[in-house]
């Protein structure tokens, strides 16, 4: 059966989520959550696919996204309040527990919900960005860079160069993502290839050429990348991030010290005990967990994890959905009782 995606609006005292859903009412619940800086819509080769499996699909809006609750401040957008939110949608649902599926910020989201929450927990997996027990924060990055490929005095942060301009010089870098909007999701939303593994991550250069986009101000202007985007696609980030901005996505990356304490609170030294997955996308240099350390931890802090490799870019479940799917149909059946 070809369900339907239908948009649904959660709204409680503290905050309203925007949110796609499919499938049936009463299948096993999947909840999609989105990273920087995209939307529920990201998800769509999921939603339907799961959705003719039987599975009930949701993918929300983040906070500072689509049509979600926009804040003012940064720290509005550390991982706490916005786990808060996740649990709200839940709620919302008159489930007790979900399989939680996330990809870049949405990751870190979803790692939290299960180091914190793992009653609401079925199983969880994510894209591109690994666990992490001591917090996804900035000095724990820094820790797993690979200095052959990223020597300090060059590269104080790594491939994490940007998180650290987004620290110093917030103003100019969301400029430069807001100074042409549709030329900023066409110059993002691009595929991976194996030649990326050759050179730095462009995100190491950040700092170095005085900001995003070689430091030119505003994002160049290529053309849309059809084996990510297609023209509805772009129009629809375009339509979204013209009316929110870049302040509320470029928000997450300020809680580095709020993440890792809230991080410090999960029982059991934030160790998952449930059913995990996680995606590695091969051509994925800044979140490279195929030539670097970076997934280690996340080995020793999983008590049942299974891996699988795609190649990928970062935009692994837009640019390689088939894979994507088969990857977590397989693990749903065979690791979770889902």
């Amino acid at each position: 059966m070809l369900w339907p995606i239908t948009d649904h609006v959660v709204k409680t005292a503290r905050h309203t989520t925007f949110h796609l859903a499919c499938g049936p009412a009463d299948g096993p619940l999947l909840i999609f959550v989105h990273g920087w800086p995209e939307l529920s819509l990201s998800w769509r080769h999921q939603l339907p696919a799961f959705a003719a499996l039987g599975f009930r699909c949701i993918a929300p809006d983040m906070r500072g996204y689509g049509r979600s609750s926009i804040y003012p401040r940064h720290d509005d957008y550390a991982l706490r309040p916005i786990v808060a939110d996740m649990l709200e949608l839940l709620d919302s649902t008159g489930r007790e527990q979900a399989v939680w599926i996330g990809h870049d910020w949405g990751a870190p989201v979803v790692w939290s919900i299960a180091a914190h929450h793992a009653a609401h927990c079925i199983a969880v997996a994510n894209l591109c960005v690994p666990y992490i027990a001591a917090g996804f924060a900035l000095p724990n990055l820094v820790q797993l860079v690979d200095r052959a490929r990223y020597p300090e005095a060059e590269f104080p942060a790594g491939q994490w160069e940007y998180m650290r301009f987004y620290e110093e010089r917030f103003d100019e870098a969301r400029a430069a993502f807001e100074a042409d909007i549709p030329a900023t999701v066409r110059a993002l939303f691009r595929a991976g290839s194996p030649d990326q593994r050759t050179r730095p991550a462009r995100t190491a250069l950040v700092r170095r050429d005085g900001g995003w986009m070689g430091g030119m101000g505003r994002a160049p202007d290529l053309p849309r990348d059809p084996r990510v985007l297609t023209e509805a696609d772009a129009a629809a980030y375009t339509a979204a991030l013209t009316r929110t901005g870049f302040f509320g996505p470029g928000s997450w990356y300020r809680n580095h010290a709020d993440n890792a304490a809230y991080a410090q609170e999960a029982p059991h030294g934030g160790r998952l005990e449930m059913p995990v997955l996680f995606l590695h996308a091969r051509f994925d240099m800044t979140c490279d967990t195929t030539g670097s350390r970076l997934a280690d931890p996340m080995r020793q802090d999983c008590a049942d994890l299974m891996e699988v490799t795609v190649d990928s870019g970062h935009w692994m479940a837009q640019e390689q959905p088939t894979a994507v799917n088969a990857a977590l149909a397989r693990w749903l059946a065979t690791r979770t009782e889902a």
